[in-house]
């Protein structure tokens, strides 16, 4: 069984930072990686560091379409000279012969014995296969010199970062074709509910479809995890001691949505009890207060809360960290924008409050920050109508035009 090193659980709620702190400590990095293809590895984590085998670029080349000089031909007027040869891309080009110039064009290579290259703009050609010069240049002028976006050797790409497109295309530029990442996490799902019914089937009286599995799972997939989803569980212990124990054998990490309340039918908690240790439980937020977090032998429980947006919001604040964290990711953070209301909230805030809201732009063309009007735990539609999470902190009321925190959907999801 896993030392949580927590405190005995008890009634009062825990805050935000502690909270993430407690979860982000027992957080162990995954062992083992795969090797994958550059077309394969998008968004995927970098297992090691990456070293550029070559220098970028690998030769002096020229930043412009015009004429390879030598500067000493050039006189401080107009210089008419022979064009001695015609230089593309990727054809490495002769020396070039004292009183000539090359004809050049924008990546070739610079031919031995030239320090400038003249934009052709401030050239004229001739039909006698001659130019002229209209300006002089000064040694070095518009050549992009080997190595001088990447040196051969030096480290490109750090370990524990999600690769981004651009980080592919950086990884290709310098010839690797293959990439280490961390394997994937395997993550087991279950929903509880006697309530829940999967969408395409009929509802009976009293029932609901069961939309936490759909979008929980899907934040898992958008973080790269292998899901285990083990569907909708009855309402007993005895199923949901089951299930937990099923759950944790194979996976990684065991995520629940629902049951870790404190209601008759609430089992999750006292099975994860039975089973192995419940290290926190209770947030100081809103939504997301009965939030639990634990093991299951050495394998780590997140149980969310059964509400939609609960479940939701407390998904992209402590799972997808908690996660990341797990792959080897150092920064977990999510950035913040502060920027004005354009709302009121009167009201003292109790527990932090992660609101949904819209960074939009403002009648004087500054960012304003509006939220959506039913801000309750179960109405879903907030959480798609929104583009991101304002954070109201403890003990504040915001008024029109009062600077508010920000969280895009882009850092979260």
């Amino acid at each position: 069984m896993s030392d949580c090193g927590c405190d005995a659980i008890n009634s009062q709620l825990t805050p935000f930072a502690e909270a993430l702190e407690t979860i982000l400590k027992q957080a162990k990095t995954v062992t083992g990686s795969e090797t994958l293809k550059l077309e394969e590895a998008s968004g995927r984590i970098l297992g090691a560091a990456l070293q550029s085998p070559v220098d970028v670029p690998p030769a002096d080349n020229s930043a412009m379409d015009g004429y390879a000089v030598r500067c000493a031909d050039l006189g401080d007027g107009d210089t008419r000279l022979p064009v001695s040869q015609r230089i593309p891309a990727g054809v490495m080009g002769l020396h070039l012969q004292t009183g000539s110039v090359a004809r050049i064009f924008t990546g070739a290579p610079v031919p031995p014995g030239a320090d400038a290259v003249v934009m052709q703009e401030h050239t004229t050609a001739h039909d006698d296969g001659s130019v002229t010069i209209h300006q002089a240049v000064t040694v070095g002028t518009n050549i992009r010199c080997a190595g001088e976006d990447i040196t051969k050797g030096s480290a490109i790409l750090e370990p524990g970062m999600r690769l981004r497109p651009q980080d592919l295309g950086l990884a290709a530029s310098v010839g690797i074709g293959e990439l280490a990442v961390t394997r994937r996490l395997k993550v087991a799902t279950f929903f509880t509910g006697d309530e829940l019914v999967n969408p395409g089937n009929k509802l009976a009286p009293g029932q609901i479809y069961n939309s936490n599995q759909f979008a929980i799972n899907s934040l898992l997939q958008k973080l790269g995890c292998e899901v285990i989803n083990l569907g909708i569980v009855e309402d007993t212990l005895e199923a949901t001691r089951s299930t937990l124990k099923n759950a944790a054998r194979q996976a990684d990490l065991v995520i629940t949505s629902g049951g870790v309340s404190v209601g008759d039918e609430d089992h999750v908690r006292t099975a994860l009890e039975e089973l192995g240790e419940l290290c926190m439980w209770r947030i100081s937020i809103k939504p997301g207060k009965p939030l639990a977090f634990g093991h299951i032998g050495e394998t780590p429980f997140l149980g969310l809360p059964g509400n939609p947006v609960s479940a939701f919001v407390t998904f992209l604040l402590f799972v997808r960290p908690f996660i990341l964290t797990q792959l080897g990711v150092k920064d977990v953070h999510p950035r913040q924008i502060i920027a004005r209301a354009a709302f009121n909230w009167p009201n003292e805030v109790k527990r932090r409050e992660y609101v949904r809201a819209r960074l939009q732009t403002g009648a004087d063309g500054q960012p304003e920050i509006s939220i959506y009007d039913h801000q309750g735990s179960g109405v879903l539609s907030s959480t798609s109508w929104a583009h991101g999470l304002a954070v109201l902190k403890e003990g504040s009321s915001v008024a029109m035009g009062d600077n508010v925190a920000y969280i895009p959907y882009s850092e979260l999801l």
